[in-house]
């Protein structure tokens, strides 16, 4: 709602004349009060309280209005109730992609609690900054908002990491793959919790959302909020979880829960032919090169009740013969891992 605005904030009056103005010459007026036209100007309509302009806004049909995010209060001395969890939203923000060369320079944690029916109380959070070893690039900056400056000095007090994460039943990361790995390189305890992916284990479009990016699923919920912080994006991301589509049977928080209590099969296609790799990369196998101690083949990952057919489709398609690939059993606890 740029329109009309001076100084970077819209005035009262200015919004109630850019509501009047027609769409085009036949369409009548659309106003908010009944205000006389030649008073429109000369009077400032009475004031409104913001979310009732913002419900009249949203009415016309032609407005579309993001509210700030605000994070939930958190719950002191909390106390488990009977079927309750601990999950811990966790994201960093690094010096780069490279988790054996790059370096976390900021850890943010919110804290929940949960059970069969979604997200209870926010019980904690956790925000630290680190200075890297090397300066933080201009690209970093730019992405991130940390400068040089902000962490100058700062450290991550791993004892409190230590407590902040030892009674967390689940930890969701979205994109895992990337923050499990700079985590347990930073510190090992937590290569004892079990992970889950926001990212990879949600379909987001059952939900009624046009893509996976954090920014995407905030605005599509009617939020904005300060993203590429490391803990304000643990606060976007649980609202995202809480919320549902109307018609929906439960949370995006639900079904991630249960996508991370299920076994998933990580299957090699090793020896397979040369010639058949563009029908394995059309069925979704990657390519490993071996470089991280796997084996050096194609490979996929799939529910536990799909290898019957997965079977099937190597013995037939692939080897065309009675070959058992190599299966790896993949739990909350060791996926995510390079």
């Amino acid at each position: 709602m740029s329109r009309g605005s001076r100084g970077g904030q819209l005035a009262q009056s200015d919004l109630f004349s850019v509501i009047a103005e027609p769409a085009d010459a036949d369409e009548a007026p659309t106003t908010l009060h009944s205000a006389r036209p030649a008073e429109r100007h000369s009077e400032a309509p009475p004031a409104l309280h913001e979310e009732q302009l913002v419900r009249q806004l949203e009415a016309t049909g032609r407005y579309r209005i993001l509210r700030q995010l605000v994070p939930r209060a958190v719950v002191q001395n909390y106390a488990l109730n009977p079927g309750q969890r601990v999950g811990i939203i966790l994201d960093t923000e690094t010096t780069g992609l490279n988790h054996l060369q790059d370096e976390i320079i900021e850890l943010g944690m919110v804290a929940f609690t949960y059970d069969e029916n979604g997200i209870q109380d926010v019980i904690g959070t956790f925000s630290e900054l680190r200075e890297p070893s090397v300066p933080v690039s201009a690209e970093i900056t730019r992405i991130t908002g940390i400068t040089d400056e902000m962490v100058s000095g700062r450290t991550i007090d791993l004892h409190a990491v230590s407590a902040f994460i030892a009674n967390a039943d689940l930890i969701i990361a979205h994109n895992a793959s990337f923050d499990r790995t700079f985590c347990e390189r930073f510190h090992p305890h937590f290569q004892h919790k079990a992970w889950a992916c926001s990212v990879a284990e949600v379909e987001w479009s059952a939900f009624g959302f046009e893509g996976s990016k954090l920014v995407y699923l905030v605005g599509q919920c009617g939020l904005f909020h300060n993203g590429h912080r490391a803990v304000d994006d643990c606060h976007a991301l649980l609202e995202v979880l809480a919320a549902a589509p109307a018609d929906a049977g439960e949370t995006a928080l639900q079904r991630l829960v249960t996508s991370s209590s299920k076994k998933r099969l990580r299957v090699f296609a090793q020896g397979s032919p040369f010639e058949l790799k563009d029908v394995l990369k059309a069925r979704g196998y990657r390519w490993n090169d071996g470089s991280d101690g796997q084996p050096k083949s194609w490979w996929t990952e799939i529910d536990e009740a799909a290898y019957a057919d997965e079977l099937i489709f190597l013995q037939t398609d692939i080897y065309r013969a009675d070959v058992e690939p190599i299966v790896q059993i993949k739990t909350a606890f060791d996926r995510y891992r390079k």
